[in-house]
Parts: structure tokens; C-alpha cells; sequence
């Protein structure tokens, strides 16, 4: 720092005097020099802090005169005529633009001594640069820097001209050899005599003849440990004794984030030195001015507490507000936020006054659950059952459906924190128990599975059984029915998959035994003897009886029968025989046999054989379904046939269901002549014999990423790697219609006129499809590699098409839709685009790309790339879907890398928006989110990560798609006060962060 606001005590007299003055005042400077070293620092530190504040300023004038009384008649004069405590401002451009004032000039050349004069510009200070915390950019020199909009006039002013001559009579003058001597560096001496021949090296020169009192130097040091969080909005205590005669010092002395004379220095050893408007700082070389600012930094290090480091700064996710005018050539505030270390710059808009004072509230909408869409048949078996209600309940994601086959109304039990993977219910046919695979928190840590018992009437938890006893998942449960339900069997998905009973009432284990190293599929009590329970699964049946606390297992014997590489299933006969349907398409009936006496002699025990084959399908024998009159029906994977059997076997009746439903999976008996069927391509179908089957229930079959919403009509569109597009109909909750393409779709967008829908496939082709006919219209090609987003203009002139090749297509759109020619291509991003939104006027893009760069497009300028992002912060957007923007930055986590949001979507009336994450939540937050934590509604529901959400044309739906799980959940949206609870007041937890 310069000596500016220094004077001296001892100079005056007449210029006879002068020489030895100046000759004292050397031997006095050499003699005191680490003194001078940490009067500089501390100096330094306060002058920062003066330019932030107006009231620091008495307090050094208290200082100067404590050191000479002489100086106080020059002070008084210049805070006269320059009105100290002005509160005026100067913006950074003017600061920077405009011409030096004279006072400046002079106070910067008085910190040029004889050895320092090199040929730079006069007045400039050599100092190594700062960093600003919020744009994590090089400020320049003193007066050239760090938000000199909020430096006070009066530090720009004669106020800035104190120097030696001040302090002198009238009259007298110096020499410029006594001059340099007195600016000479003390601290710097000793090393520059160690290179004889080099240039001595200026820095930070301070005119101070004697040092100021120690006690003002510990207040100074002490200011710098009140606040470690570095605020500049607050000052914190400068406990000072006031000198008689002098005001107060301020009660408030903070420390800036801008950090301090220390880490200025440190900062200094990371980067090169470098300066805004100036030339070579010295003719020294480069090294030796490091070198010689390295030691000045070791040497200061025992004096002054260090600041928080640049490092541990930018591993914020977001930085604080940028001051104004930070940025060179910006006038507005710019935020700062960190996403794997790489800063994007959001600019604040022009209606946001005061960005600090910003609060985020939850808002006043929430979602609840309205309807669930699929069924998961694709891997899971018994998973559907009817109870006495009249309603089927199965799961899919975490949620277990309860749907009500006649009046098609649905409820839903979500109690479970992952996958349901089994399902089973109580014979009072009321209760229902659970279980659910094992999973991840978003922090990676694991969730323990457990197995629910909940009434499937007021949906209400009676017991959570086996939580910390169960490795991975339930894989099969089973009620006992001979004892009403008393005991509860389970087993899990561990490498053992260990078979556990328990008691239901108490919830409490029974026993607990391994069963085998292979793959279990299913699970059963005898339902007239509590004490045996049968297992099945690869190349095995086991036969298991539970006495006295133990059970012990029997296998089934194939003896002369090939052993079929699977038991899918099994169920019990009225005559206590064991049914089981294996991988060859066989129904294989199990019977006791007494033990071989002639070949195992008298110790030999009863058996458990096959007693008879039934050749029933081509391919496996996926379920049994055991009818009250004894009559029992098969469904078959390969063959897809449903066939109705007599009591002893014999072939009654049979049909097949259509091939776009995939294979039988699971069967319940509805009447006796009515049945549900759970397929492979999860669908439920409802029917008969007689009058064929209808799907009640359908959904995708593999991951989907695709999904838009009607302009005008209850109406959304999927698509995912199952390659078919599905068209939904919200009001009456079914799928409208279906087809199927030869790719996978990834991304859609409905034409603002509703009648055609293009879809983005994943070679880069890109088909337009009539909403009326379900017929193609349009097909195009863009690229080799997928495509990731489709938008229309809100006008519908235009279609933009972005791709993984880094390119936004644009396309004019004519003919109501169904015409489209390559109007440009907008060029620039330098990684896969992930998101685009249109201006309202439809004349700008804004684009998101995998490496988070925030990008704005000119497409009515012809598809240029605006370069100067600053003028973009006041557009408005017809739709919000960039996961990217000062708008939906609080949307972000502290520490995400990038890829925990996979989507997002504003609502129509721009009060709210919807965030799909990675760990499988839907939240909503208020919007504009623009402040980090902001507090919002988290949904439970999905059992994978969330790829999409969007909002219908009204607002009163919200449509949210699991990627893995196959799930789509609409949600409807419930302004304050209109929540009806019941059910599903659970399903919402809310998580409202502190206020940043």
C-alpha cells in the first residue's frame, strides 16, 4: 500500500535542518524494520477496509495524529473541503475510464524512491493481485480495483494527497535524493545487498517516519480475528481507548472477504504477477521479484491471521454475489457457481435490486399422488392379487397399487423407501405384506430392505418386519393360512438366501435357516399344515418342516424324470398334492413316498417324488393358478396360452393373448371365470375364456427418457428405449394409443398447434408423427449420434433439434407442422447439448451442454452465437427446461457433479418449478430459485433415477418418468389450503434448508 493517508512528525524547521532530518529518520527506519513490516501489513489491511467503509476513516486520522500532532492541521483542511463522511459512490467503469484526479497522481508518485524508477507510468503501485471471491478474477492496484463504485469519494479525493511535503513548513521542498531514501523499502534492503550489480525492487512503499503506537496495531490485528467469515455487509468491534479530542472510533471493524494483505501475498506465490494497465513492474527479472515477495510473505506470516484460501473458496458449489462492475465490462451483478470445479457465471437481472436480500420460501403448491402408470412383470413374479374390496394390488417402483378393477380408481401404499420386489396377502384377504430391495441414499450410504405389514384398507402400517436382519432384498414372502395368518415366511436375496419365519403379531423372528446358494423363485406354507413350507427355484424343490424352533428340508427327488433347469412356480391341489411348473414346459405333480426300506434299509425316511408329468407348454410354465372348484390354470411364456385344466389333469380350454402384451406371467382368479393376468410387458389384463382379453394396465418395459406434454389437451407422450412411442390420456388415465419404431426414442415436443408430435430417435433421425392418424409424415436426419432435446418456437415456426454432436439444429416449420427445411445450425458448444429453451419472441435459444456451459443463440440473426451473455440476463423464456440459469440455481445441491438433475420444468404460470433428480425425488421449488438451499417439497415414489417431469397445459398435473423402474407418476398440483390429506399425507416431506 502507499503511504497516503500517512504523515510525519518530526519534519520541520528550516532547510538547513533538513539533511540531518532526513538522516535520522534513515537510522530510525533501518532500526525498526520488522516494526515497519508489520505496520505496513496492517496498513494495508485497514486501507482496504476504509475504501468499504467511511467510518474507518476517523479512526486512522486518530492514529496520524497520535503519531504527529503536527499533520493535524493539514488533515483538518483537506476533511473540510472534501466532506469526509460523504456516502456518494463511483461506479467501476467510471473509476476505470475516467481520468486519474490530481490528488490520486500525486499520492501514487509519492511512492516512487530513486532505485524504483524504471520507466512505468507514474503513480502506479507495484502490488501482487487479489482475487474476488465471487468472480474468482484478477482485481487491479489500489486505486484501479475492488469495487472502487464503493470506495467514498473522499478517498478519491485531496484526502488521498497527504505526503512528505504536507507534513513540511511552508516553503521548503525535497530533494529527490531525500526522497527515494525515505521511500526506500527497508524490508527489501538486506536482500538486494546480497546481488550486487541488480536493480532494487519497489513494492508497497509507505511513508511513515515513526511507527504508529503498538496499541493501534493490535486493534488492527484484532479486527482481523472478529470476523473469520469475512463479511463485507457487517463491521465488527475495533475495541480502541479514544484519544482525548478525537471522535469515537467505530464500534465495527470487520474483516473484508477481499482477502488481506497475507493472502494477497500467498496468492502471489500461485500466479504470476500481473497488472491491469500498466507496463513491466520492474527491471528486475520476473523470479527475483517472486522470490523477494515469497520471503516478504514468510516474514508476515508470524504477524497476521491468514484469510480463508482461494482453494477452499471455489470449492463452494456457488459462490456469493459478485460486487458490481467486478466483471471488466459488465454493469449488472454477476453469481458465481461451481459445478466439479468449473465456474459458470450467471448474471443477475436487471429487476433484482438487491440479490442479498433475496428469500426463498416453499411454495405454496404441492403435489399428490393421482395416478400410477405400469406394472413391473418384466422380472418379478406373484406379484398380483385381488382383495376382498374388489381391488388388485400389485406394485411397480416403490409404490404398491391398490386399483379398483370396476370403478378404476386407484390408492397407493408408500411406505417403502426402494423397489418392491414381492408382494403377498393375509387370508382374511385385508392385510398385505411387502418387501423391498435393498438401495442407496444420495450420499451412497445403504439402505436396509425390510418387509412391510400394512392394512390394505385404511393403508395404515401394522408391522415392519426383519429391518438389519435382511441382505439385499425380499426376494419371496408367504402367510401361513392353516393358523390364520399367524406366521410370516421370508427369504432374502443374500448368497445364502436365508429362509427366516416370523411371528406377525409380535413381529419377531421364529427361526432362521440358509437355503441354498441358488436362486429361489418362490415360497409357500402348506395351506392345511402351518409346520411344512415348500421352496423352489433353479434345479431345485425343497420340502421344509419347522418343529421346535428348527426346520430342516427335504429335497424333491426327480428320480427318472429330466431335471428341468428351473421350478417357476407351484401351487397346492385340493388333495395336498404339489403342482410345480418348470423351464421345460411341464406340470409335474409331487407326492410323499414311504421310505425304500429293501435299499436304505430300516432307517430309511419318507420321500418326496414326482408322481406324475403333464406336458403342458411350449417353453417355460411361468404360473399356476389354483380355481375353488379344483379346476387349475397354467400360463405359458413362450407359447403366451392361458389353458384351463381339470382336477386330474386334463385339458379344458385355452387362448392366447396377443403378442404385444408379451408372456403370462402371473394369473388371479376374479369369479371362477373371470381372471387378471400380469404379463412380461407390463400389462394387466382383465378377461375371460369366452370373450378374450383387455389390458386395464399398461406401461413401458424399459428405460424412458422421453416426454411432452399437449398445448391444449389432457394428453402426454413417452418414448424410451423400448422403442415405443405411448400417447396418454391424464383425465381418463389410460394410453390412448401406442406404435413402435425401428430405434429408440429419446426426446419429443408437441407443435404448438397440437396436431403433430416430433420425436428424437437415437441414431439422429427424427420423425413427425400425425396425433389423428398415428401415421409418420416426416422423417429427417441430423447427425449420426442421438439426439437429446426437441423444442418448438412458441409460434411454431421453428423447431430446434439438439444433438449429441454439439450442434442445435434449426429447422423452419410450415404447413400447420408437417413441412420443415434446415434453416441454420447454431455451432459453439463444446460438449453434447442436454437442454434449449426459447424466448418468448421466439428470436433467441438458450442451451445447456453436458460440460455445463450456458450458451445463448441468435436464431433470427441467422443462428450466431452471442458472445456477450450480459445481455441475455433480462430475456424472458417461454419455457424453462435448462437445468443451467440464474433463474433455477438454487435448484443445485451443495457438492452435485453435474449430472444429479436430469431434468426440470416451470410451470406454465411461472410460479413454480419441478426438479427430476438422480436418487429418485421429485421436488418443487417457487420460482424464480435463484439463491442456493432454497427450501422446497420432496416427493417419494420412483425406485430409479428420475429422467423427466413435466407439466400439463393447465398446471394441474404434473407427469414425472423413472428411468430403470418403467414408471410414470402423475401428480396432481394442490394449490394452499386445497389438500384433502387422507392417504397420502405422508407421501410429501418437505425440506426446508436454512436460508443461505
Amino acid at each position: 500500500m502507499d503511504g497516503s493517508t500517512n504523515s510525519l512528525d518530526d519534519v520541520s524547521g528550516s532547510s538547513a535542518e533538513y539533511p540531518d532530518r532526513v538522516s535520522m529518520m534513515e537510522g530510525r527506519l533501518q532500526a525498526q524494520e520488522d516494526e515497519i513490516m508489520l505496520l505496513k501489513s496492517s496498513l494495508a489491511d485497514a486501507l482496504r477496509r476504509l475504501r468499504l467503509h467511511d467510518q474507518l476513516i476517523p479512526l486512522l486520522k486518530q492514529q496520524i495524529i497520535a503519531v504527529n500532532p503536527a499533520a493535524s492541521r493539514v488533515l483538518n483542511q483537506v476533511y473540510c473541503s472534501d466532506g469526509f463522511s460523504s456516502s456518494r459512490k463511483l461506479s467501476s467503469s467510471s473509476a476505470l475510464d475516467s481520468p486519474r484526479h490530481p490528488a490520486t497522481s500525486q499520492v501514487l508518485n509519492s511512492t516512487e524512491g530513486e532505485n524504483g524508477s524504471n520507466g512505468d507510468s507514474p503513480g502506479l503501485i507495484h502490488k501482487t493481485p487479489t482475487y474476488d471471491r465471487a468472480t474468482q478474477t484478477d482485481l487491479t492496484p489500489l486505486v484501479q480495483d475492488q469495487e472502487l463504485d464503493r470506495v467514498p469519494l473522499a478517498l478519491t479525493r485531496p484526502v488521498q494527497s497527504l505526503s512528505l511535503e504536507d507534513a513540511l513548513p511552508e516553503g521548503m521542498s525535497l530533494t529527490e535524493e531525500a526522497r527515494a531514501k525515505f521511500h526506500h523499502i527497508q524490508g527489501l534492503e538486506l536482500e538486494e545487498k546480497d546481488e550486487e550489480g541488480e536493480e532494487k525492487d519497489l513494492s508497497w512503499a509507505s511513508s511513515v517516519e515513526e511507527a504508529i503506537h503498538p496499541t493501534a496495531i493490535r486493534n488492527l490485528q484484532r479486527d482481523d480475528l472478529q470476523d473469520p467469515n469475512g463479511s463485507t455487509e457487517s463491521l465488527s468491534s475495533a475495541s480502541q481507548t479514544p484519544i482525548s479530542g478525537s471522535p469515537a472510533p467505530p464500534k465495527d471493524l470487520s474483516a473484508s472477504p477481499r482477502s488481506g494483505p497475507l493472502s494477497t501475498i500467498l496468492e502471489g506465490k500461485k500466479k504470476p504477477l500481473a497488472r491491469r494497465n500498466s507496463e513491466k513492474l520492474v527491471k528486475d527479472p520476473q523470479e527475483k521479484t517472486k522470490k523477494l515477495l515469497d520471503k516478504k510473505a514468510a516474514s508476515s506470516a508470524n504477524l497476521l491471521n491468514r484469510s480463508p484460501s482461494q482453494e477452499s473458496r471455489t470449492k463452494d458449489l456457488i459462490a456469493r454475489a459478485g460486487s458490481p462492475g467486478s466483471r471488466r465490462g459488465t454493469q449488472g451483478q454477476s453469481i458465481k457457481m461451481f459445478i466439479r470445479g468449473r465456474p459458470i457465471t450467471m448474471y443477475v437481472p436487471s429487476n433484482i435490486q438487491n440479490y442479498e436480500d433475496l428469500r426463498m420460501e416453499p411454495p405454496v403448491e404441492k403435489l399428490e399422488l393421482d395416478w400410477v402408470y405400469g406394472y413391473r412383470g418384466r422380472d418379478c413374479r406373484a406379484n398380483l392379487y385381488l382383495l376382498s374390496s374388489g381391488e388388485a394390488v400389485y406394485f411397480i417402483a416403490c409404490v404398491v397399487v391398490l386399483y379398483h378393477i370396476n370403478n378404476r380408481t386407484q390408492r397407493h401404499y408408500r411406505k417403502h423407501t426402494d423397489c418392491v420386489r414381492c408382494l403377498t396377502i393375509h387370508p382374511d384377504k385385508v392385510r398385505v405384506a411387502s418387501g423391498q430391495t435393498a438401495g442407496v441414499d444420495k450420499d451412497g450410504k445403504p439402505l436396509q430392505p425390510y418387509v412391510h405389514i400394512w392394512d390394505s384398507s385404511t393403508l395404515i402400517t401394522l408391522q415392519q418386519i426383519g429391518l438389519g436382519t435382511f441382505e439385499r432384498g425380499v426376494g419371496s414372502v408367504a402367510f401361513s393360512f392353516a393358523d390364520a395368518g399367524a406366521f410370516l415366511c421370508v427369504i432374502d436375496d443374500s448368497n445364502e438366501h436365508m429362509l427366516s419365519v416370523w411371528d406377525c403379531a409380535k413381529g419377531t423372528k421364529h427361526t432362521e435357516v440358509k437355503s441354498t446358494n441358488e436362486a429361489v423363485f418362490a415360497v409357500e406354507f402348506n395351506p392345511s399344515d402351518s409346520t411344512n413350507i415348500i421352496t423352489c427355484g433353479k434345479s431345485h424343490i425343497y420340502f421344509w418342516t419347522l418343529s421346535a424352533g428348527s426346520l430342516t428340508k427335504k429335497q424333491g427327488i426327480f428320480g427318472k424324470y429330466k431335471k428341468p433347469k428351473f421350478i417357476q412356480c407351484f401351487v397346492f391341489s385340493l388333495t395336498g398334492d404339489v403342482l410345480t411348473g418348470d423351464s421345460e414346459g411341464n406340470i409335474l405333480t409331487w407326492g410323499k413316498s414311504p421310505g425304500d426300506i429293501k435299499t436304505l434299509g430300516k432307517g430309511a425316511k419318507e420321500t418326496f417324488q414326482i408322481m406324475r408329468q403333464t406336458r403342458a407348454h411350449d417353453g417355460s410354465v411361468f404360473t399356476l393358478c389354483m380355481l375353488q372348484g379344483g379346476a387349475l390354470l397354467s400360463g405359458g411364456g413362450k407359447d403366451r396360452k392361458i389353458i384351463r385344466w381339470s382336477a386330474d389333469l386334463a385339458p379344458e380350454r385355452e387362448c392366447e393373448i396377443p403378442e404385444k402384451f408379451g408372456a403370462v406371467r402371473c394369473i388371479t382368479d376374479v369369479n371362477g371365470e373371470e381372471v387378471l393376468v400380469g404379463t412380461t410387458r407390463n400389462a394387466i389384463l382383465r378377461g375371460t375364456f369366452s370373450d378374450g382379453f383387455v389390458a386395464i394396465v399398461q406401461g413401458h418395459v424399459d428405460e424412458m427418457w422421453g416426454l411432452a406434454t399437449h398445448p391444449s389437451q389432457d394428453v402426454f407422450l413417452t418414448c424410451g428405449h423400448d422403442r415405443q412411442v405411448c400417447v396418454w390420456n391424464t383425465a381418463e388415465h389410460k394410453l390412448d394409443w401406442c406404435t413402435t419404431l425401428e430405434e429408440y426414442g429419446l426426446c419429443a415436443d408437441f407443435c404448438p398447434n397440437g396436431a403433430v408430435v416430433s420425436v428424437g430417435l437415437s441414431t439422429g433421425r427424427w420423425l413427425v408423427l400425425d396425433l389423428q392418424t398415428k401415421e409418420v409424415i416426416s422423417d429427417y436426419t441430423d447427425g449420426n449420434e442421438q439426439l437429446s432435446v426437441m423444442r418448438y418456437s412458441p409460434d411454431g415456426s421453428f423447431l430446434a433439434v439438439g444433438s449429441h454432436d454439439n450442434f442445435i439444429y434449426v429447422y423452419n416449420v410450415t404447413e400447420c407442422g408437417r413441412r420443415y427445411s434446415r434453416y441454420g445450425k447454431c455451432n459453439g458448444h463444446s460438449s453434447f447439448i442436454t437442454h434449449l429453451d426459447w424466448s418468448k419472441d421466439g428470436k433467441y435459444i438458450m442451451s445447456n451442454s453436458g460440460d455445463y456451459e450456458i450458451l445463448y443463440w441468435d436464431v433470427a440473426g441467422g443462428c450466431k452465437l452471442l458472445r456477450n451473455r450480459y445481455e441475455s440476463k433480462d430475456r424472458e423464456w417461454a419455457s424453462y427446461t435448462c437445468v443451467l440459469g440464474f433463474h433455477v440455481m438454487g435448484v443445485w445441491l451443495e457438492g452435485s457433479d453435474g449430472t444429479d438433475i436430469n431434468a426440470l420444468c416451470r410451470s406454465h404460470s411461472e410460479r413454480v418449478v419441478a426438479v427430476a433428480d438422480d436418487f429418485c425425488k421429485v421436488h418443487l421449488f417457487q420460482y424464480p430459485c435463484p439463491k442456493p438451499k432454497a427450501p422446497n417439497h420432496s416427493y417419494e415414489g420412483h425406485g430409479s433415477h428420475v429422467t423427466n417431469v413435466r407439466f400439463t397445459h393447465c398446471d394441474s398435473h404434473l407427469l414425472s418418468m423413472g428411468g430403470k423402474d418403467t414408471c410414470i407418476l402423475q401428480w396432481e398440483v394442490k394449490r394452499a389450503g386445497t389438500s384433502d390429506g387422507g392417504d397420502r399425507t405422508h407421501s410429501a416431506s418437505i425440506t426446508s434448508s436454512p436460508e443461505p
